[in-house]
């Protein structure tokens, strides 16, 4: 099986110049989006995607870098796109929170009989630690990991041999024993906080204590605005850029 992945955005939640992080994926007839925020629609519409071209949106977790674009696309598939309803992939409980704490504010609207996330997306429930298949030539695998305590985050295998991280802290363990010597992924892309103590993301310093050979599967996201001044500081991984397509071949 052969992917496309390409970034419609690689910055920060609080990036001014790359864009929220999230990524498009084609593989066959199947077009996946990851993760909505804000800035998604916009980068899109410079890569000439339209919004019905995409089958699904996957959702990781709740922040606003991640899902604050979910609003408009589900307006603009309802009046622009003739109701259009395309599958929201994501786990029952991260739904009911992405409902009645984000959406539902500029959602809801009764007088039309729009009461329910499921009124303007077609939902796909997954279960943890279970591939789902999108299509004969696109699987996808949702497995918690720690971003933020007590709240649901989810990281995503792809095909099985690639993996997503989306926001993540720092687990050495998991990187080196689940992802790459028990799944034996040979692409890695992962979150990347430049400097500063990793309270809640996974930093470059962090990241640079992992062995050479994992290290060259990696490609750096969700990173800030000094991203130049790190080019060249990150042993052997490597920055990936927003509308940058990564081939990806099983």
């Amino acid at each position: 099986m052969s992917l496309q992945i390409q970034m419609l955005g690689t910055g920060s939640a609080f990036s001014k110049l790359y864009y929220n992080t999230s990524a498009l994926i084609r593989s066959g007839d199947a077009t996946l989006l990851i993760d909505c925020g804000p800035t998604v629609p916009k980068s899109l519409s410079e890569i000439e995607v339209e919004l019905d071209q995409i089958n699904g949106i996957l959702i990781s977790h709740i922040h606003a870098d991640h899902i604050g674009g979910l609003e408009e696309v589900a307006f603009r598939l309802f009046y622009q796109y003739n109701r259009k309803r395309v599958q929201l992939y994501i786990t029952e409980a991260l739904a009911e929170v992405l409902w009645e704490n984000s959406l539902k504010g500029g959602l809801y609207n009764p007088e039309e009989g729009f009461t329910q996330l499921q009124d303007y997306f077609e939902l796909v429930y997954l279960q943890e630690r279970v591939p789902y298949p999108i299509s004969p030539e696109l699987t996808i695998e949702i497995i918690p990991t720690l971003h933020i305590a007590q709240k649901l985050n989810y990281s995503i295998f792809i095909n099985h041999r690639t993996f997503y991280s989306a926001d993540l802290k720092f687990n050495y363990d998991f990187l080196v024993n689940e992802v790459v010597l028990s799944r034996n992924c040979h692409t890695i892309f992962h979150d990347c906080q430049l400097t500063g103590p990793g309270y809640v993301h996974t930093t470059l310093d962090e990241l640079l204590t992992l062995p050479d050979d994992i290290q060259k599967l990696m490609y750096l996201m969700h990173y800030d605005d000094r991203m130049p001044d790190f080019i060249g500081r990150t042993g052997h991984m490597t920055f990936i850029h927003t509308h940058q397509i990564i081939e990806i071949t099983d």
